[in-house]
């Protein structure tokens, strides 16, 4: 779960550089519309989704003109079908115009991450299995789509480099060894979970014995991953990753790993179709 003092630390932060990057100066185009001119506008989805980030929405409009009521007709992480209207926008022209963009585009990222993350979810609900992000996240993004992550169903690996140890190839390679790369992280960060990736059964072997909290399977067969399963008898957690999807999931999820990792949550965003119906009030 993301700290909430993190999370809107980084609302604050997401907002800010959007509109910074987007209005600039001045949105020279909105200053074709009479100055009072007041605007109502209805936003809609062309296509399934789950909703997330209302809160980046609700940010981007008070920043831009706090007088521009909004009206939400969906929930956070309510699953909601093409055509339906998600909220409602009533102010000045102008402010709604600029705001646009900048609210569509959070609201379209982490709708379309939070969608794919659920569609991973439902497919190994009935399993104890629970399906991870991982740090391939969209620059200066990371804490919003983990959060969108969650808000789908699924769960949040570390956050950063700084939360928990991930001993990978070439870390090993440095340390001399799976063993002393585990001594070594004990000893530098006590309490700190500590998680080796292994390429082959005797990397595993070498994982057990060296007492990590974590083991990543990283790109076993599933014959593999059931022999890892057997041999690991809870001695510690196991995370399978690597050639994951909607179509590998299910068969990963019944060897009896505790966890799936899977990059393409937050690499591999399809963004929601969304649209603004524009009215000027007579």
């Amino acid at each position: 779960m993301i700290d909430q003092n993190l999370l809107k630390l980084s609302i604050s932060q997401n907002v800010k550089a959007a509109l910074e990057e987007d209005i600039g100066s001045g949105d020279i185009t909105a200053q074709l519309i009479p100055e009072n001119t007041i605007a109502n506008a209805t936003v809609i989805t062309r296509e399934h989704m789950i909703l997330c980030g209302k809160e980046w929405v609700n940010s981007v409009i008070t920043a831009v003109d706090a007088s521009i009521a909004i009206s939400w007709l969906k929930d956070e992480g309510e699953a909601v079908e093409a055509n339906e209207v998600l909220f409602k926008l009533e102010g000045n022209a102008r402010s709604i115009l600029s705001a646009e963009r900048c609210a569509l585009n959070f609201l379209q990222s982490l709708s379309g991450t939070a969608t794919l993350a659920a569609s991973y979810a439902k497919l190994i609900a009935d399993t104890p299995v629970k399906v991870l992000d991982t740090r391939k996240t969209l620059p200066g993004l990371r804490i919003a789509q983990k959060y969108a992550v969650e808000v789908g169903g699924c769960k949040n690996h570390r956050i950063g480099l700084y939360d928990a140890f991930l001993i990978k190839e070439n870390h090993i390679f440095s340390c001399g060894g799976i063993t002393q790369a585990i001594d070594q992280a004990r000893a530098l960060a006590p309490g700190k979970n500590v998680e080796v990736e292994v390429e082959s059964i005797g990397e595993l072997e070498q994982a057990l014995s060296g007492g990590a909290d974590i083991i990543m399977l990283d790109n076993f067969s599933l014959d593999d991953m059931r022999e890892a399963v057997a041999r690991t008898k809870e001695k510690a957690k196991l995370e399978a990753s690597g050639n994951v999807n909607l179509a590998t999931i299910r068969g990963i999820a019944d060897t009896g790993v505790d966890y799936i990792s899977i990059g393409a949550l937050t690499k591999d965003l399809k963004s929601i179709d969304l649209s603004m119906r524009f009215q000027l009030e007579a």
